[in-house]
């Protein structure tokens, strides 16, 4: 009785997490990573009729197009990651990432509206992990498995996708993962880090 009191504290009634906090040279190399981002954003993207007005400080300054392969590279730690997640308090509270070889793994705290049957105002921690890599020149996106509270769930109750490429299933569809496979040239996950480089 008391370890089901105690997984039904632990998962049904779950906390929040804690927030993942960087160093202040941890936040300036990730200040550096998404400001190399943010100005190939600026450089490449496409003119946008009626887009909202944009104001800055400092005028931008005239600068040559040139096209270099670093930057087409993101590059994050497990931590960086969580940081930019703890951004948004909110979300910080309720989401938590893991990198291992190949494999992403998400923790997940899910509220459940009040008016649903028996866990209404409940919120319930869930866990899942997605295998993400790149091989035969594609992507591959596969959910490895969900579970509440370390009891596995069966792949019926989440449309029967278990360990099958979302890309391949869907891709051939068009819409989002029919261009998310045409813009990643490779994928790296290990222990810890995450690697994408994205295609001219």
């Amino acid at each position: 009785a008391l370890l089901s009191a105690w997984w039904v504290k632990q998962n049904i009634y779950a906390s929040q997490f804690e927030p993942t906090r960087l160093s202040a040279k941890e936040q300036q190399v990730l200040d550096s990573k998404l400001a190399k981002l943010e100005e190939s954003a600026v450089k490449e993207k496409p003119a946008i009729k009626k887009a909202k007005p944009y104001h800055q400080s400092v005028p931008l300054e005239p600068e040559r197009y040139s096209e270099d392969d670093a930057k087409r590279e993101i590059s994050l730690s497990e931590k960086e990651l969580n940081a930019l997640i703890a951004k948004n308090p909110e979300t910080a509270k309720r989401v938590a990432i893991d990198l291992a070889d190949d494999l992403v793994s998400v923790k997940l705290l899910l509220p459940v509206d009040e008016d649903f049957p028996i866990l209404g105002g409940k919120t319930l921690r869930l866990f899942f992990g997605v295998t993400l890599s790149y091989k035969e020149d594609r992507p591959t996106v596969a959910i490895r498995g969900v579970s509440l509270g370390g009891v596995p769930l069966p792949s019926a109750w989440w449309g029967d996708i278990k360990n099958k490429n979302l890309v391949e299933e869907f891709g051939s569809e068009g819409g989002f993962w029919d261009l998310f496979s045409k813009g990643v040239e490779d994928i790296k996950i290990r222990e810890g880090h995450l690697w994408i480089k994205l295609k001219e």
